[in-house]
């Protein structure tokens, strides 16, 4: 609870003066520091042009006025094509099992050595403005600051991806954005362009099924996955290869939200994840995840039923366990968000030596895709230089000039071999980056995709088939919502006939749902396989019994109990949950006198926003609030998004008797503090098909 409000002004201490106008001048004054133009130059008016009289035209001559608003002018650089919507923060990753076995990378076998990072969450789909809760793959990249230079492990929140080959990337992205001669819709797959571009590449059915699964729609940063989604190559010193697949594993567990509530999320506050990461990392809750690594040899690779160079396959943890060796602590937020976040460039073929890359195809791709989009978004080769890019280790090199280079080599040879500076640097064959001596085969040239990749059935079933009830009724029902929005009835029959290939009972369901009859089966290139299940793939089955970063919601208004607030506060926090308060009003007077502020009026605090919340209001304020819709669907909106609900006496009285709120296991009055702190770690999932239409 925030107490203690201190309501004094500080800008009447700030040496303010009024112009002719009206106008506040703050006047620096002792130690303050002077503002200047970009030249140094101390300016005596910020509020005022240069102008022929006070009611004249304004001066050429205003170099302050010409160069504040041509800077201004020129503020925006050009958004990324995709992931475009980012969160970052910087933190350390710290090694805690060595692979000197597999590599010679320091940054994977020195342990206990901390180093710094940076970490960039996004949508991929949407713009730089656009929401944080889309149905959508997450980015998950992460820029190590290692001794050998830096690490870019560019990863997603699905271990898999949409195509097999670089080549398809731009027919992907053209097909998923805002339609060109409409402009609409915003973060969003559901229109005829994605799924009609979908249903005609079979090799999207993977990645579409975890498109509409609960992973499209994390709770938090701190609770989704990240996957390298390709094999990377691990040489050690004898310069033998092991394949390697990367994962995070966040501490505190995986969840998801509800589509609903994603819905309403991203009305009340577009910033919702962006806001948790910043409000956790004040509040030093700090977000954590663990490295793991799946390794295997080529000769293990040659016996999957797969081929692991396709980037629509997963490696099941059942088949390649993952071996979890170090940890990711984000304990600090930027200090200014488009110098760091914005301009934080990532390539996946920013690596140290001892990793090397594999010959998937979209990976290979990607190594010069990534490159070419940063000289586009920030305008130089010399990105590097910008602070947020730049090593932490030495470096040194022969590059020069170009767009704002902000280096001085002091050297006349700037080239190698050279022989008029001893002193520059040059080449190392023992430290140096090497490639892996790869035996290559004799094929012929061309345009041709493995035999290997044309499975594109069998991996997606077995994710579905994996899921648990509640998770393949979410399943099905995104997929009547996203199809729902398609216009063009053969793109949904297309559809359909793919999803009867993956599973019988899902085509049923979804085809059910939307009125219309099963067509025939999808044409299948290679024979559909009933793959092991692979609980791992889960999400509500392996979402974890805890309150460690989950929040709390505690409605409060004028008279409500300090000492029941307080109690139900600290038994949260001593969880590991975050805390708000929730109020009619942005202040209040409670019980005993004390004056708080409330982090959210209910109006603008949905349920939504919380894990759980609960109830301390007094009979006269819960009569008024039981008049209120915003106070009527901030409980139904919890109860219906299956939630822990603690009540008191005047809210049973008053506002949950006009609502369908049936009193099972997770209503509880405020007596029951133990049992609302038992049901708060988890949702009750058995409540969801009375409450909602599934298909």
């Amino acid at each position: 609870m925030k107490k203690n409000l201190d309501h004094n002004d500080p800008a009447k201490n700030m040496n303010t003066e009024r112009g002719n106008g009206g106008e506040p001048h703050q006047r620096a004054e002792g130690d303050t520091q002077v503002l200047t133009t970009q030249q140094g130059v101390p300016i005596s008016d910020n509020q005022n042009s240069l102008k022929a009289g006070d009611r004249g035209p304004t001066l050429l001559e205003d170099f302050a006025l010409r160069e504040k608003i041509t800077h201004f002018d020129h503020e925006r650089i050009p958004e990324r094509v995709v992931h475009a919507r980012g969160s970052a923060a910087h933190g350390y990753f710290e090694l805690t099992e060595s692979l000197a076995e597999y590599t010679t990378a320091n940054i994977l076998t020195e342990t206990g050595k901390q180093t710094p990072v940076f970490t960039r969450f996004s949508t991929v789909a949407g713009n730089k403005g656009s929401k944080d809760t889309p149905r959508d793959v997450r980015g998950f990249s992460t820029k190590f600051y290692t001794d050998e230079g830096n690490w870019d492990l560019v990863a997603n929140n699905m271990p898999i991806f949409f195509i097999q080959d670089a080549i398809k990337f731009p027919d992907l992205i053209h097909a998923v954005k805002p339609e060109p001669d409409r402009g609409f819709p915003q973060a969003a797959s559901a229109h005829d362009t994605f799924w009609d571009f979908v249903s005609l590449t079979p090799e999207t059915m993977h990645n579409v099924i975890w498109l509409m699964s609960d992973r499209a729609l994390p709770r938090s940063f701190s609770m989704m996955e990240g996957f390298s989604i390709h094999s990377f190559r691990l040489i050690n010193k004898e310069g033998k290869s092991t394949f390697v697949r990367f994962h995070w594993k966040p501490v505190a567990g995986v969840q998801s939200l509800i589509w609903d509530e994603a819905v309403k999320v991203s009305g009340a506050d577009p910033d919702y994840n962006r806001r948790d990461l910043f409000e956790a990392i004040e509040a030093g809750d700090y977000p954590e995840w663990q490295l793991g690594v799946q390794l295997f040899t080529e000769e293990e690779a040659d016996k999957f039923p797969f081929d692991h160079l396709d980037a629509t396959k997963l490696i099941p943890e059942e088949t390649v366990p993952v071996k979890i060796i170090g940890k990711l602590v984000l304990n600090r937020y930027p200090n200014n968000f488009f110098a760091e976040t914005e301009q934080v460039a990532f390539c996946p073929s920013h690596v140290p030596p001892g990793i090397d890359f594999s010959n998937d195809p979209l990976l290979q791709g990607r190594l010069f895709s990534y490159l070419d989009t940063q000289l586009s978004r920030l305008g130089s080769p010399n990105f590097a230089q910008i602070p947020i890019n730049a090593p932490k280790c030495p470096f040194a090199n022969n590059q020069k000039d170009g767009h704002m280079q902000m280096r001085v080599p002091k050297t006349r040879a700037l080239y190698d071999p050279q022989s008029l500076d001893p002193e520059r640097p040059r080449e190392s064959e023992e430290k140096g980056f090497k490639s892996f001596d790869e035996q290559l085969d004799d094929g012929v040239k061309g345009r041709v995709r493995a035999e290997s990749f044309a499975d594109h059935y069998s991996q997606p079933r077995m994710f579905y088939r994996s899921q648990t009830p509640a998770e393949q009724a979410h399943i099905a029902t995104a997929y009547t919502f996203e199809l729902s929005k398609v216009d063009t009835p053969h793109v949904r029959t297309r559809m359909l006939g793919h999803l009867r290939q993956i599973d019988e009972e899902l085509a049923s369901r979804v085809a059910k749902a939307l009125g219309m009859e099963l067509p025939e089966p999808a044409e299948a290139m290679a024979p559909v396989q009933d793959l092991a299940l692979s609980e791992p793939l889960q999400t509500i089955g392996r979402t974890p019994k805890t309150l460690q970063g989950r929040m709390i919601g505690i409605l409060v208004a004028e008279g409500s109990k300090h000492s029941e607030i307080k109690k139900f506060e600290e038994a949260a926090m001593k969880e590991g949950a975050r805390v708000k308060i929730v109020a009619p009003n942005k202040e209040v007077a409670l019980d005993d006198g004390t004056r708080i502020q409330a982090d959210e009026r209910v109006s603008g605090g949905p349920s939504v926003f919380f894990d759980a919340v609960v109830s301390i209001i007094m009979p006269d304020q819960a009569k008024k609030m039981a008049k209120d819709s915003a106070t009527l669907d901030w409980f139904n909106d919890a109860y219906v998004h299956c939630k822990a609900i603690a009540y008191c006496g005047a809210t049973d009285e008053f506002i949950l008797s006009k609502l369908p709120v049936k009193k099972d296991a997770f209503v509880t009055p405020l007596a029951e503090l133990d049992s609302f702190i038992d049901n708060a770690k988890q949702r009750l999932w058995e409540r969801e098909p009375k409450v909602r239409d599934l298909a």
